[in-house]
């Protein structure tokens, strides 16, 4: 039995501190390559799309769990910022039964293009309200993503503006086929739908792009204890530069536009995703250059060896609502890493032995959200095996239900409940460094009367623990 039966564990592109890839496998550019022979026209839509693929306009995913909205993207032959045609994206409300909100990507058709001689994404934009736009980027083509960009919270006004998404490498676009990504809801607008139109979409080689100034962890300095074999993700992979009007423009950017580099190789090694993995016992510190520009913030990483295992549970199996435990089979399948906006979190299932654990490293809030409700009317606890490092360590659960609206109301900038839906905090500290701990959370308080219907565990602080067989259980 494997307690990851059915789990879901998405890579969100945008974790608001960082964008996680998968990388795929790395092409091989030899010296006689030519590179000229990819398409470098940079206009992606004036009056019409140039160079995309037939359908223009390539949706997310409209029947996953978040399902995005295919409907309300078009070209309108009424509004203009110059010529006689713009793209227009329709925004839907949250309860629009096509989808709560809209994105996408526009891919070109051929083989990918040579971005080399630009250094900015361009396009005007207006709103028919002063809304945002969450999220607006190049590089994300529904495969490797590897040269992803996105920036955030695009403002908009009722008249046309000018948006510079800078390039934070375009020595490395040599074959590109994400020409623009986007992604809108109605949180700016209180939950009402509105509309956007986009002309003059294109790369350009503006020439006034200066001052980069890469990041990783968002510029901090981020220590971490762990052991052998653990893997953590380089997350918070920014890069600013100063624009024409003043503006400093930060955009996330892949890992694979960074140069990641350890102090100790027997320690720990990173690969160009920004997944590290500890070898040995010892302190590493991990950096990073793009460009050869150094990057603020850093990551020092200290093993003290192989973790032991946990506890071997000892309730009987009709007494348990498992979610994570290789004793017991799971009741539903769990999503670990929800991509909460202001989310510092790395999270990973690391096989220990025989007992698979989940690491948490760098933690402010995160949740693990079941993809069904459990009831637990005949559970009266909940049992998760701790272990941390550091005696300082705090971790407050959440056991929080679903809402009358049968939604997870869960602030994603906070972790936080919204409005009166139930929870209980429990804060989990106190415990040994070097050894695990079963704690037992009683569903007393308001749970005891409305956990038919729960739906995630949010967890709070840490910053770095570990946890394993996570089950509801009568006593």
């Amino acid at each position: 039995m494997k307690k990851y039966k059915n789990i879901n564990i998405r890579f969100i592109l945008l974790l608001s501190l960082g964008i996680a890839i998968i990388s795929g496998c790395e092409r091989d550019f030899s010296d006689d390559v030519r590179f000229a022979t990819f398409n470098s026209n940079g206009d992606i839509f004036t009056d019409a799309p140039v160079g995309l693929t037939d359908e223009f306009f390539d949706s997310f995913d409209p029947a996953g769990p978040n399902p995005a909205n295919p409907e309300g993207f078009g070209t309108d032959d009424n509004v203009a910022f110059m010529g006689t045609s713009s793209i227009r994206i329709d925004v839907p409300a949250p309860d629009d039964p096509n989808g709560s909100f809209i994105g996408g990507i526009f891919l070109d058709r051929g083989d990918g293009r040579n971005l080399t001689g630009f250094d900015a994404l361009t396009f005007y934009v207006k709103g028919s309200t002063t809304a945002t736009i969450g999220e607006v980027g190049f590089g994300t083509d529904f495969e490797e993503n590897r040269f992803a960009v996105i920036a955030q919270n695009i403002r908009l006004s009722t008249d046309w503006r000018k948006v510079v998404i800078p390039i934070p490498d375009p020595s490395k676009l040599i074959q590109e086929r994400g020409m623009f990504f986007f992604s809108a809801g109605s949180q700016s607008t209180g939950g009402f739908g509105f509309t956007f139109w986009i002309d003059e979409l294109r790369f350009e080689k503006l020439g006034n792009i200066a001052q980069p100034n890469p990041a990783i962890f968002l510029g901090q300095d981020i220590v971490v204890e762990t052991f052998n074999g653990a893997d953590f993700l380089i997350l918070g992979l920014t890069q600013t530069f100063n624009l024409a009007s003043g503006i400093n423009q930060t955009v996330f950017a892949a890992p694979a536009y960074f140069d990641f580099s350890s102090s100790d190789n027997s320690v720990a090694v990173v690969n160009e995703a920004g997944v590290v993995n500890v070898l040995g016992e010892g302190t590493a510190n991990i950096t990073a250059q793009l460009n050869n520009v150094g990057a603020a913030g850093s990551l020092q990483i200290t093993s003290t060896g192989d973790l032991p295992n946990a506890p071997i549970p000892t309730e009987l199996p009709g007494n348990v609502s498992s979610l994570f435990s290789d004793q017991y089979t799971s009741v539903t399948g769990i999503d670990v890493n929800p991509g909460f906006g202001g989310s510092t979190t790395s999270t990973s299932i690391f096989a220990n032995g025989d007992d698979d654990v989940l690491v948490y490293a760098n933690n402010n809030f995160t949740g693990i959200i079941f993809n069904n409700t459990i009831n637990a009317t005949d559970r009266t606890t909940l049992n998760i095996d701790v272990y941390v490092q550091d005696a300082a360590t705090q971790v407050e659960v959440q056991i929080r239900d679903i809402g009358a609206n049968q939604e997870l109301e869960t602030d994603v900038n906070t972790g936080l409940p919204i409005g009166d839906d139930a929870d209980r905090r429990f804060t989990i500290s106190g415990l040994t460094p070097g050894q695990w701990t079963s704690v037992e959370i009683p569903l007393d308080g308001d749970l005891a009367t409305q956990r038919n219907n729960l739906g995630a565990l949010i967890l709070a602080g840490g910053p770095n623990f570990i946890f394993d067989n996570i089950y509801f259980f009568t006593e």
